[in-house]
């Protein structure tokens, strides 16, 4: 009790820090709860540097008591000495856990395949696994790259963060899974430029089975060029998608609607600069009950820090502050909710860097209405 008014201790664990676990760096959080209410953590596990390729797997750690503690570190995924990461986990219907992320060789960096000097099968592929018992367990990895990747396509990856099953409407059932691309370049340019980046959905009718591209917005207009992307479905059954915007509209955030299940796009993304952050991933989640749609992302205007939530009550259409963390260092999260009454965020963070740790945090709803 400070003057009168009450405080609460946060509750925050660490379920990844650098350096433990046989991995140098840990990075690109996605959080889901299983059937069985655990809560499963996926991260990539960067083996011999942050670096965002070379020998990276895809781990998990999970907590049966709501993210206060987590179990013993699992690996789910490895692609050799090459990079398996960008985990998109979802939960359906059911129990199983659908799994999908991206496979590149060890010398691919993004820069490389932007300028298109990496072979195909060396370049961005996709991937995808299932677990029948809440991720104690997965298949065998299986390739969908043919359904998902257009040929013309260089850079690929998916989401960050966690992806969705439809809960409403005609499409209820579907998976939709955001992910982002580039375009071959043009003229003198060579394919790093903001301009080549693009959007687009990844869709599944049949639980995971097949797989093929919904909407798609990669017009190298250098203004509103969409990259990193997330989503969440509305209770009228509109898909709303927030996406990282390097090019240079106002602001660093876009955003649109899908009306029809993630298939098209209402209006291509355009400029959400309500959304106040540096270029970075941002997670978004609708609560179901209340009518809440909630944000997660640094909030200072330069830097990759001051992690903050902020909720929306009209849709996306307006954003308030909700939840500021801290004022330090903070980059890529996730959002999850735990239970009726708490959320949770699982993000990049660090005393001196946004990438020392992937910390998760409790945070009552009653605090973010």
């Amino acid at each position: 009790m400070t003057d009168g008014v009450a405080t609460r201790t946060p509750e925050v664990s660490v379920p990844f820090q650098a350096g433990v676990g046989g991995y140098a760096s840990y990075r690109i959080p996605a959080v889901v709860v299983a059937d069985s209410g655990e809560l499963l953590a996926f991260a990539e596990g960067r083996v011999g540097s942050a670096a965002d390729h070379g020998d990276i797997d895809v781990v998990l750690r999970r907590s049966a008591d709501g993210g206060r503690t987590w179990g013993r570190l699992q690996v789910v995924t490895q692609n050799g000495t090459g990079t398996a990461g960008n985990p998109a986990p979802v939960v359906l219907e059911g129990g199983r856990i659908v799994l999908v992320h991206v496979r590149s060789g060890a010398t691919a960096t993004e820069d490389r395949i932007r300028r298109g000097q990496v072979p195909e099968e060396d370049g961005r592929r996709v991937w995808l696994q299932h677990s029948d018992d809440h991720g104690r367990g997965w298949s065998r990895p299986r390739e969908i790259t043919k359904e998902t990747k257009r040929a013309e396509w260089r850079w690929y990856a998916t989401t960050p963060g966690h992806a969705l099953q439809l809960r409403h409407g005609e499409h209820a059932g579907r998976i939709l899974v955001p992910a982002n691309h580039s375009l071959p370049p043009t003229g003198a340019d060579n394919g790093t430029e903001g301009a080549y980046n693009g959007g687009h959905g990844l869709l599944s009718d049949d639980g995971g089975e097949t797989w093929r591209i919904g909407y798609t917005d990669d017009n190298p207009d250098n203004y509103v060029n969409v990259n990193e992307t997330t989503a969440a479905e509305l209770p009228d059954g509109r898909i709303y998608l927030n996406a990282r915007n390097d090019s240079p509209a106002p602001g660093t955030r876009a955003d649109a609607y899908s009306l029809d299940g993630g298939a098209t796009l209402a209006k291509p993304f355009r400029p959400q600069a309500g959304l106040t952050g540096p270029v970075v991933e941002g997670s978004v989640l609708h609560l179901g009950e209340p009518d809440l749609l909630l944000y997660s992302g640094p909030a200072d205007p330069g830097f990759r820090a001051l992690m903050t939530v902020r909720a929306s009550d009209d849709g996306g259409v307006t954003w308030r502050p909700a939840y500021t963390v801290d004022g330090l260092p903070a980059a890529y999260s996730d959002l999850v909710r735990i239970d009726d009454e708490t959320v949770g965020l699982l993000y990049e963070t660090g005393d001196f860097s946004a990438y020392s740790t992937i910390t998760f945090r409790r945070i009552p709803v009653e605090e973010l209405l």
